[in-house]
């Protein structure tokens, strides 16, 4: 099974880090990662939704980490995945899990 994450990056210094330790925990428990922290810098704001957009399509399942909301391409994403029936799923904690989690 493929998960996108969706949760904020613009504006959030440590948006890496806090993508890549989700993304090892939803491997952990083998899925196939769809992680858009991983697109390379510098494209306008559109060239990025066009992309998530099209890795969201790809996944089974899209994982809303709980910063989503703090996010206009997250809530973008949010609202597209209730406009195409995306199978999603929130993540509640407050906190993303530690790297031994």
């Amino acid at each position: 099974m493929k998960a996108y994450i969706a949760g904020k990056i613009t504006g959030d210094s440590t948006y890496r880090e806090k993508f890549q330790i989700w993304k090892k925990v939803f491997e952990a428990v083998g899925f196939i990662v769809l992680n858009p922290a991983e697109l390379p810098e510098g494209m306008n704001s559109s060239d990025y939704m066009r992309i998530c957009f099209a890795m969201i399509d790809c996944a089974d399942v899209v994982v809303f980490l709980p910063d989503y909301n703090q996010s206009l391409g997250a809530r973008l994403e949010y609202d597209y995945c209730m406009y195409t029936g995306k199978r999603t799923t929130l993540m509640e904690s407050a906190e993303h899990p530690k790297e031994n989690a």
